[in-house]
């Protein structure tokens, strides 16, 4: 995918911010926003919910899509998996994407079943060329098939392969390459993945290509103790959607602003979902944080070009 392709597909609000708020579709919220049209600036559809069905959810998506652009993020493409892509779920999913004009189709750079079985999970891949190799081909195929580009998300994990010769953003960054697939950054991902497996969030953050994210994930975790073998107890992070954004996720998706990720925001609140003023406000949130973002990057900017200046030959002393 060409900057300009990226470009693309990122959403622009009416006045022309480039980082647009938007809010995950859940059933809860259809009546309330149907009514009252609140000012969203768009909304993410959860296609595998709507894939299969010609009933009530499909009917109140049309007349939301009718009001509001729509976005299709997926749980279903398993692009991981060695079995072969499911061409019959990829139709469905071109087929739904062309009803309601969204503006991209995305999915998780996982796996979710093998040997004909689904798992209901996403489960992680092993970082290896090889694995690069293998998902990059099958992304290639799913593009083809839906002619335009699939945005690809790094998912939230509990445990890792042994013997990776890549690190996870290295591993997205090489797929990415290898496809020209855009990247969906899920910061709370980002941050439950860097606790679990020791990590530090900001140099994970810093190694993935944000000049490649069109969209950002903000979402709340939970907490969960595991005992480990030697008997001392961890706290491990757990991809609830189920909460409010923890404090630290919102400094890192500011690092990521500052480091250059500019696209549509969203907030995931997927259990335990409260009114959709609620999670209005909270996805609201983000501005407070993009302005903030903002400002340091151009206090920095400005910091830089006086020192350029008061250092260039012949500036006084």
């Amino acid at each position: 995918m060409s900057t300009r392709e990226l470009e693309r597909l990122r959403l622009v609000d009416d006045d022309g911010a480039r980082m647009p708020i938007g809010v995950g579709l859940r059933s809860a919220h259809y009546e309330h926003i149907l009514a009252e049209r609140p000012p969203v600036a768009w909304f993410e559809v959860l296609s595998d919910n709507y894939m299969h069905t010609r009933g009530r959810p499909l009917m109140y998506l049309d007349r939301i899509a009718e009001h509001y652009p729509v976005a299709l993020h997926g749980v279903g493409l398993s692009i991981g998996s060695t079995d072969p892509l499911d061409f019959g779920y990829l139709a469905e999913l071109r087929a739904l994407r062309d009803r309601v004009g969204a503006r991209w189709v995305s999915d998780h750079i996982a796996w979710t079943g093998v040997a004909g079985r689904h798992g209901h999970d996403l489960y992680p891949l092993p970082f290896t060329e090889e694995c690069v190799r293998h998902v990059a081909r099958r992304v290639a195929e799913v593009q083809d098939f839906l002619g335009a580009p699939l945005v690809l998300e790094n998912p939230s994990t509990y445990l890792e392969f042994a013997g990776c010769a890549l690190s996870e953003p290295e591993f997205v960054a090489a797929l990415l390459e290898e496809t020209g697939a855009g990247l969906l950054l899920d910061v709370n991902n980002v941050y439950v993945n860097a606790n679990n497996h020791g990590l530090d969030a900001s140099t994970y953050l810093r190694r993935l290509p944000l000049e490649r994210v069109v969209q950002i994930h903000l979402a709340g975790h939970g907490v969960a103790a595991a005992v480990e073998a030697d008997g001392v107890e961890a706290a491990h992070l757990i991809d609830t959607h189920a909460a409010p954004v923890a404090p630290a996720v919102w400094e890192l998706f500011e690092q990521a602003v500052r480091l250059g990720a500019r696209a549509p925001v969203l907030l995931e609140w997927d259990a335990d979902i409260p009114p959709f003023g609620v999670v209005y406000a909270e996805a609201l949130r983000a501005r407070v944080h993009i302005e903030r973002a903002l400002a340091a990057e151009a206090t920095c900017q400005a910091e830089a070009r006086a020192w350029a200046q008061s250092h260039a030959p012949g500036a006084l002393a």
